[in-house]
């Protein structure tokens, strides 16, 4: 049993577009995360594999959901696109979990609705995994994501660059409203559909700005920066989006859309994953500011509620944006002053960062085991293995004596060792081991999948039985591009 409780649904017709999941031969679960149901309220049994596959491809709808494709438009890599929506996703519904929260759950990949744009609206299998593995790996970091709740082989094939597996995943979020549903009923001239949306947003999102003297300014001002802050916790990981458009953006705060998404290996600023992102626009180093210009997009729709003056709602809006960078920069310094065992604040804390990152892109350091390594040498390890880290470790002696400086503090080694391995991990989803999985998959071995899947689950941890999926890709095994699931 699901309990739904469709709010978005009950919105004005033109908000959304009914649809239906396409015919999926022989629907096979891959994988059902019980935990996650749990979470949800959902009753369903996990040991009957059969009917969890046809439920979630879309064969069997439960009582309560009401299959919707959600209106919105966007910028593309910078281009307005007026009329984008749900092209393979259907709202199946929502449920409220067991800590009160609304929650959407969407099938992704169960075929064409009133906004494919002449799209098959099918998912293949490898964006599938891709989403399942990363998305969870994400909330096991602790960094706001939108979750998985079940990947499911539909049988079908699904035609791309190859004839591939088709697949559905099932995806769960705080709700799928995007910056750019807020652009598809401003590009429109519709004032009251973006009203009915920010009302909408206040009310299930964010409750106590309701109250405040400008409701519209204060929704508009937690946005911005629950995604100033976002954007900083996925630096601290390394983590690149790869396609931060403006409907790939949700005001939840969540992280939305793994699609050419990637982790830093060695750490590179400039580093793009993304097949299409051919100018850099969503590199590693670039996503504070398209963060900020995201932000002054859906600004932008809210002019009209933020003041009946234009002048005063535009300075309303430039006031949210100018503190956007100052949210961004105190978090991102938060972030890295844990990552270095730093206590306390000091005004040298920034250089000691970013001297150190200066460091790693000269010597070709792997970001995730550096920061790990680090750690160690905190609890008292001596310097050899972090320096094995860097294909020139010049300069990084020197570092060290102005860190250990500054640590050097009164707490002790373990405790310091303990702080940094509780914020650095050890494990993150390398693409190299993600294109693994899926090519496995694809000739129907799943155990991959599987192992990678769950070690994702304790990051932190020195699991000496995957040490494997720790280290960085051999030269032959590097993943230099990803690609959009459409």
């Amino acid at each position: 049993m699901i309990a739904f409780d469709n709010s978005y649904s009950r919105l004005p017709d033109h908000f959304f577009r009914p649809a239906k999941p396409a015919a999926a031969a022989q629907p096979q679960l891959i994988r059902y995360n019980q935990a996650l149901a749990d979470q949800l309220g959902i009753a369903l049994d996990a040991g009957d594999t059969a009917r969890l596959a046809q439920i979630f491809s879309g064969q069997i709808l439960p009582v309560g959901a009401e299959p919707i494709a959600m209106a919105y438009s966007g910028h593309q890599f910078g281009h307005f696109n007026p009329q984008l929506g749900d092209g393979r996703a259907l709202l199946l519904g929502e449920v409220i979990d067991g800590e009160g929260r609304r929650r959407d759950i969407q099938l992704k990949g169960a075929g064409p609705t009133a906004f494919s744009r002449n799209g098959d609206g099918l998912a293949a299998l490898g964006p599938v995994l891709r989403e399942y593995i990363v998305s969870e790996a994400m909330a096991a970091l602790g960094i706001p994501t939108t979750r998985a709740l079940a990947a499911v082989l539909t049988g079908e094939p699904v035609i791309r660059e190859a004839v591939l597996p088709g697949a559905v995943f099932t995806r769960v979020a705080a709700s799928h409203i995007r910056v750019g549903t807020f652009q598809y009923f401003a590009a429109r001239g519709d004032t009251d559909g973006v009203k009915t949306l920010a009302d909408h947003v206040i009310a299930r999102h964010y409750p106590e700005v309701a109250s405040a003297e400008n409701s519209y300014a204060a929704m508009l001002s937690v946005i911005s920066a629950r995604q100033a802050e976002l954007i900083a916790r996925w630096l601290s990981v390394g983590f690149i989006h790869g396609v931060m458009n403006t409907d790939n953006v949700a005001v939840s705060g969540e992280t939305i859309d793994f699609g050419p998404c990637a982790f830093l290996d060695e750490y590179d600023p400039k580093k793009v994953f993304s097949s299409i992102d051919q100018r850099g626009r969503y590199a590693y180093a670039n996503q504070p500011g398209i963060g900020q210009w995201n932000i002054a997009r859906l600004a932008e729709c809210l002019l009209p509620l933020l003041d009946e003056d234009e002048e005063k709602a535009v300075e309303l809006a430039n006031g949210v944006l100018s503190r956007f960078g100052d949210i961004f920069q105190a978090a991102w310094l938060e972030a890295f002053r844990a990552k270095l065992g730093l206590a306390g604040e000091s005004d040298q804390d920034r250089t000691l960062v970013s001297d150190l990152l200066e460091l790693m892109q000269k010597g070709e350091a792997d970001f995730t085991l550096t920061f790990r390594a680090l750690g160690k040498v905190a609890g008292g390890a001596d310097h050899a293995g972090l320096q094995a880290r860097f294909a020139d470790p010049t300069g990084l002696s020197d570092w060290l004596v102005r860190w250990h400086s500054r640590i050097d503090d009164g707490r002790s080694r373990t405790e310091i060792q303990a702080r940094m391995e509780a914020v650095n991990p050890a494990l993150i989803p390398r693409n190299h081991r993600i294109e693994e999985a899926i090519q496995a998959a694809i000739y129907n071995d799943f155990s991959f999948f599987h192992r990678l899947t769950e070690a994702l689950q304790a990051p932190f941890v020195d699991d000496p039985d995957v040490a494997d999926l720790r280290e960085p890709p051999k030269p032959e095994e590097r993943v230099t591009r990803t690609f959009c699931g459409t």
